[in-house]
């Protein structure tokens, strides 16, 4: 339902209830009848009414006092003119009505083509039967008057009902038809607006909006029934916004208006049409107009001329210097290195135990130094461990010792020593065997 009673829930006097209720039918359409039997009725409750020739089913969707101020709205006048309701529809009326609508469809594609073969310029957009199944309401649209006289002897002789041909424009078609809008809610023209008023491209051109006809136009190909919702609020604000007929003159050069933004009350101008925009406030640029007028031209849109320039400049660089000052060298902190972790003295011990420690050197001095190994005495060709020399240390082969000799000659190296020194592989067995002989 496109209303809501936001007064049905409130304890109003029974005494001055207003007795006319508001019926909703196809297409939105909205009549108001009068409740002469005191129904208790809710809102969507089907009701079968009086129409002129018949009766009908339609929904109520308003009643009580917001009546009152729709037909106050409509200029609707409580006379003897609006018809009454007769009752709440009954199953068996409900499936009556159901067996109408059911015909609706076949209707509106046969009546197009006996329009095609008659040549008639107007476009068929919808169908209504009554309730009772007696007669039928055709709504099209033409751009020229059609006579449809011999259209109707047609119907009325093929479908065995009454016709009424009901003329609409494209507005009201649109709101037949229904739809969802660009704004994501359903169409106006089939929810609440009832007058359409006429919407002109000067609405677009007061809202700064582009006069592009594939956004501006709505669902029915006109211009869209919403341009008109804020133009008096636009309207109200352009009074303060003075009228730019030719460009400013400064000593900078001439500046053209580029943008307005009316509700900020800001306009940008641009020297000689650069790139560059420059906004000023609408008080700035009545005065330029005025100075203008009187032959004089400002230094540029902002200032009147180089003092104020300068001043300004003063102004603006008072910030950085108070940076400047906060974050000098002078004030700059030292940054204090962080002292390294002192290792416990277990972990040292530790470390101590895993280094070697260094021939010929003593423990305790070496305790907390890095040991090295020396080299051997082969390589080096210094002392030996004993602290002789190379040839202090070498044997003297011609003299022996009373162990060798005891054991019949055979030197105490053993397995050919000597043999190595002088270059020799050593000995084989055969060798040895001869000279123990």
């Amino acid at each position: 339902m496109n209303s809501f009673d936001w007064l049905s829930h409130m304890g109003i006097p029974t005494v001055d209830n207003f007795d006319i209720v508001e019926v909703k039918f196809k297409g939105g359409r909205k009549d108001y009848f009068r409740n002469v039997n005191h129904l208790q009725l809710t809102t969507g409750d089907p009701v079968v009414v009086d129409v002129p020739s018949g009766h009908h089913i339609g929904y109520v969707s308003l009643q009580g006092e917001l009546v009152r101020l729709q037909m106050q709205k409509r200029k609707i006048k409580n006379d003897d003119n609006i018809t009454k309701i007769y009752r709440v529809a009954s199953p068996k009326d409900l499936e009556k009505w159901e067996e109408a609508k059911n015909r609706e469809v076949p209707t509106l594609y046969r009546t197009k083509q006996i329009i095609d073969e008659i040549k008639l310029e107007m476009k068929l957009s919808d169908i209504e039967y009554q309730a009772d199944n007696s007669k039928a309401t055709f709504y099209y649209s033409a751009d020229e008057r059609v006579d449809f006289r011999e259209l109707i002897k047609i119907l009325a002789s093929e479908f065995k009902i009454r016709v009424e041909m009901r003329q609409i424009s494209l507005r009201q078609e649109a709101g037949r038809l229904g739809g969802v809008g660009v704004c994501g809610r359903e169409l106006c023209c089939s929810t609440w607006i009832h007058d359409f008023k006429s919407v002109s491209t000067s609405a677009a051109r007061y809202q700064n909006l582009s006069l592009n006809p594939t956004k501006l136009s709505g669902q029915c190909g006109r211009l869209k029934c919403c341009l008109n919702y804020e133009l008096d609020t636009y309207m109200t604000a352009l009074e303060d916004i003075p009228n730019i007929e030719k460009p400013l003159l400064t000593e900078a050069g001439s500046a053209k208006l580029q943008k307005t933004d009316i509700f900020r009350k800001l306009m940008w101008f641009s020297y000689n049409n650069e790139n560059n925009w420059h906004s000023i406030d609408c008080e700035r640029v009545k005065e330029i107009i005025e100075m203008n007028k009187e032959g004089k031209k400002p230094f540029s849109l902002e200032f009147n001329d180089v003092a104020d320039l300068e001043e300004d400049k003063v102004n603006s660089n008072i910030d950085l210097e108070m940076l400047d000052k906060k974050f000098s060298k002078n004030n700059k902190k030292k940054k204090r290195r962080k002292p390294r972790p002192k290792q416990s003295t277990a972990k040292a011990a530790e470390g101590q135990r895993e280094k070697p420690i260094g021939r010929g050197q003593d423990p305790k001095e070496n305790k907390g130094k890095p040991s090295r190994r020396k080299p051997s005495n082969r390589r080096r060709g210094g002392e030996n461990r004993q602290g002789q020399s190379p040839q202090q240390a070498k044997p003297n082969t011609d003299q022996k010792t009373p162990q060798s000799s005891s054991q019949g000659g055979k030197p105490k190296g053993g397995k050919g020593r000597n043999n190595r020194r002088k270059g020799g592989r050593g000995p084989h067995k055969k060798g040895n065997q001869q000279n123990e002989q």
